[in-house]
């Protein structure tokens, strides 16, 4: 009787793979850019067919071929491909900030000359061409007034019809809204004020005015209002389309009527954004000269009334003082824009922390 023997050979011995791929070192991408730029220069300031921006400009296009060429040989096309376009991406963003970053440095360094008690203190009336006192009192009293007395007709109207046109809107008249908003989103502002001063300042006012055409602070916020009108209506039903429809469905579930559902419920929940179209439509409006140039004439003395006699606003202040011939002007224009670009700003702050403040209370 004969035996089997079954030998077994030994398996080879797998070799250990590697779970990590060839990357760059952190500091490649810093050192390509440094090269670039350094090449970037040596070329244009070389050849002289330039200055800075052109450098930054080359330096950019040496960098991303660099860095694909760098990481193709490193980590592989796939990760060259990512790495470049990431790259441009970061590109875009600094372009794009690298105008604003020059705007609020120009804005400070030029408008702080002026920023004293004296400025924000008193007006231009009895100020002259050699006189280096003089200030933009009056012209902030007229631009808190005429954009106030925009917003408060504005936001209430803007909103109201963009809740009819999401909520309520159907067929004709609701396109008609639609395509008329859209209309007077285009509109110059020149227009606006042509328009408040044909029929409010030259037909209304003259009937309660003993025949005399009324040019007032009222009359900017309306030629204001005009233009701030169609940003809060779009910007308004865009954050109500939003809104989801399983919020509104619940409110029906248990028996909320329509209207409270939409004053509890939609806005609400759509408050964030509305309040930012209704920020974009105030800075818009802060900023216009034409309209309150045509409307309220400037002025510089000081006026409180907004119904009565010229008033001037901060941005029609910026327009007559860049123009002025006296060596003080470019100052006071400097400081102007930098108190009007704050005011935007510290009125945005305010009314975003308000949003959140009742959204959170919610």
């Amino acid at each position: 009787m004969s035996t089997t023997v079954t030998t077994h050979r030994p398996r080879p011995t797998a070799q250990p793979t590697t779970l990590r791929a060839r990357r760059l070192p952190r500091y490649a991408a810093p050192l390509i850019a440094l090269a670039a730029l350094l090449v970037a220069a040596g070329i244009v300031y070389g050849t002289g067919i330039g200055g800075p921006v052109l450098v930054v400009v080359v330096a950019a296009l040496l960098y991303l071929a660099g860095l694909f060429a760098a990481a193709n040989a490193v980590e592989g096309r796939r990760a060259a491909r990512n790495r470049t376009w990431s790259a441009l991406i970061h590109s875009a963003f600094v372009l794009a900030v690298l105008p604003l970053a020059s705007v609020v440095w120009t804005l400070v360094s030029k408008g702080v000359e002026r920023l004293d008690g004296n400025f924000f203190g008193t007006s231009m009336n009895n100020i002259g061409a050699r006189d280096p006192n003089g200030g933009a009192y009056h012209a902030i009293v007229g631009t808190l007034e005429q954009v106030g007395i925009a917003t408060l007709i504005t936001v209430p109207l803007g909103i109201l019809c963009a809740i009819y046109v999401v909520e309520y809107g159907r067929g004709r008249f609701s396109f008609a809204i639609r395509f008329f908003v859209d209309v007077m989103t285009g509109i110059p502002s020149i227009v606006s004020g042509l328009f408040v001063l044909a029929f409010w300042v030259l037909i209304v006012s003259p009937m309660v005015n003993d025949g005399r055409p009324g040019f007032s602070g009222f009359a900017a916020a309306l030629a204001l209002s005009v233009l701030m009108l169609p940003t809060v209506v779009r910007s308004t039903e865009e954050m109500l389309r939003l809104v989801p429809a399983p919020l509104r469905e619940g409110a029906y579930a248990l028996g909320v009527p329509k209207w409270k559902t939409i004053l509890r419920v939609v806005l609400p929940t759509a408050l964030p954004g509305i309040v930012t179209g209704v920020m974009l439509a105030i800075a818009r409006a802060a900023g216009e000269t034409a309209p309150v140039l045509l409307v309220a004439g400037g002025g510089a003395a000081i006026n409180v009334n907004p119904f009565e006699n010229n008033q001037s606003s901060l941005a029609l202040f910026v327009y007559q003082q860049a123009g002025d011939a006296s060596k003080y002007s470019p100052a006071r224009a400097w400081t102007a824009a930098l108190t009007l670009v704050a005011l935007v700003l510290v009125l945005t702050i305010a009314a975003k922390l308000l949003a959140r403040r009742n959204r959170l209370g919610r």
